[in-house]
């Protein structure tokens, strides 16, 4: 009867180890699969959330998260009012729940950029706001490759060639966010 306890016990100790290993292994490949995660598919399973927060170094941009791109966000802060983020001026994000989804080819290669000369397309006035809070307001000319070109007017007029007071050029990695006046 000794050794059939003994045998019984050894057997449980057996069974605890092979589960202990079966949760390490778990637990292994769960972090290695979270190692695997951006920002952007972090944000893209939080699409039309009503809450999120993008902190910026001077302020908060707040509200509901429309779109995302590999390197920006879109969140409309008031009912069609739409803000652009660049995403490497983000400081931190609020709002978000557990969850990562993985976006498409496509999704990855509609960059900050491709979003840029949609605004450009519509010849909308902007203000466009740098990663240290300055605001310039203006129309978007030109997008290059790393940069926009504001030609920068008052947010009540129209861009013509009279109203126009200066070109500015905003690089990328400057670019806090943009929005639709």
């Amino acid at each position: 009867m000794r050794w059939d306890r003994l045998f019984d016990d050894l057997e449980a100790q057996l069974a605890l180890h092979d589960v202990r290993g079966l949760e390490a292994e778990v637990a292994d490949r769960t972090r290695r699969e979270r190692a695997l995660l951006d920002v952007h598919a972090r944000l893209l399973a939080h699409v039309d959330a009503t809450h999120v927060g993008l902190r910026l170094r001077e302020r908060v941009v707040a509200g509901r998260l429309v779109d995302v791109g590999p390197d920006w966000a879109l969140v409309e802060t008031a009912p069609g009012r739409p803000v652009l983020v660049a995403l490497a001026a983000v400081r931190a994000v609020s709002g978000l729940g557990p969850g990562a989804r993985t976006p498409s080819v496509v999704a990855r290669r509609f960059v900050l950029g491709a979003a840029l000369r949609a605004v450009s397309r519509d010849r909308a006035v902007v203000e466009v706001v740098d990663v240290d809070g300055h605001p310039a307001t203006g129309t978007v000319d030109v997008v290059g490759s790393d940069h926009l070109e504001l030609a920068e007017h008052a947010p009540d007029e129209t861009r013509r060639s009279a109203n126009v007071t200066g070109r500015l050029l905003v690089p990328f990695w400057s670019l806090a966010s943009v929005r639709r006046l």
